[in-house]
């Protein structure tokens, strides 16, 4: 009879951990959606590293900042070896990749080429993490990567498209994928605050070499753009970034990957309210396959948590 009471008190909790961790991935999503739209216009003004390290430095100086009002300090030892892999891969190298991928091909194929990235982390995640591969969210990602190779095509034409840019994609993927998977351990020995604070200081640091080129390019650029760079640094960056760990640490990476499949939907719908770009049926029909897909990924996750949770906090 005593060990009863944590199991009730457990599944009691479950919902609400639940509910939380699925508002602070929806705030992740939408967030990131916006950071499309604000790159489009930064991008315009400032290179590729130089918008990276703009918005890194951004990001870590309000991080920064509520991690001493909350005088949270440092994580533990164990937590470092995840948090220099997430900020070199995740923070470091695949801002700037992306970045500057996206200047050598065009919307559609950057989308397409990118999005490979949560198929990469449920493999990742399988292999690395021990997650696990469930058929429910398998068959998600198979449904929302068409709806994002949909979304893809149909923006595709727009622009020219180089072998250096789909590569430039491509590692940006694999480096989003690695960041992942580096930071899921991590989130064991320190909070979501800790691990995104000093992740985004590693890749900050590692941006430094493009320092000379930002201090040229903010002279130069129109304020707008420099806003958008500021807004990419503290929302997208700093707050989309710590609900993703505080959302992960609850779950599986394979599964936050698959959320991400709802990305391409909403930079649809974003494009459409605040750029009057008036998006294709073919467009609409892709964003919807990705929203169809990420709910049946999250649908098994529901109904399967309080019987897998026990296995899931053995490690």
């Amino acid at each position: 009879m005593t060990t009863t009471p944590t199991s009730p008190r457990a599944a009691a909790t479950a919902p609400e951990r639940d509910w939380r961790a699925l508002a602070a991935a929806c705030t992740t999503v939408v967030l990131w959606a916006s950071a499309f739209v604000s790159i489009r216009s930064a991008g315009e003004a400032y290179s590729p590293g130089a918008l990276a390290l703009g918005r890194l430095l951004a990001g870590t100086l309000t991080l920064g900042a509520i991690l001493l009002v909350r005088r949270e300090g440092l994580p533990s030892r164990a937590a470092w070896p995840g948090i220099v892999g997430s900020g070199l891969l995740w923070f470091g190298l695949y801002m700037v990749a992306l970045n500057w991928g996206e200047q050598q091909v065009d919307a559609g194929t950057a989308a397409m080429v990118v999005n490979i990235g949560p198929i990469l982390i449920a493999l990742l995640g399988a292999g690395l993490l021990g997650e696990g591969l469930p058929r429910r969210l398998l068959a998600g990602m198979a449904v929302s990567f068409a709806g994002a190779a949909v979304v893809g095509l149909s923006m595709s034409g727009h622009g020219s498209s180089s072998v250096l840019g789909v590569v430039l994609c491509l590692v940006a993927a694999v480096a989003y994928a690695g960041g992942v998977v580096s930071q899921k351990p991590a989130l064991r020995h320190g909070s979501a605050l800790q691990i995104t604070t000093f992740g985004c200081l590693i890749g900050t640091v590692a941006c430094l070499p493009f320092s000379g080129v930002l201090v040229s390019e903010v002279a130069d650029a129109p304020v707008s753009a420099t806003l958008n760079m500021v807004y990419l640094g503290v929302f997208p960056t700093a707050l989309a970034f710590t609900t993703w760990a505080y959302a992960l640490a609850r779950t599986t990476a394979g599964r936050m990957g698959a959320t991400t499949y709802a990305v391409p939907a909403l930079v649809v719908l974003m494009s459409w309210l605040l750029l009057d770009e008036v998006p294709a049926l073919l467009t609409v029909a892709g964003g919807l396959l990705c929203l169809a897909g990420v709910a049946v990924s999250r649908t098994r996750a529901r109904r399967a948590e309080p019987r897998e949770e026990p296995a899931a906090r053995v490690p």
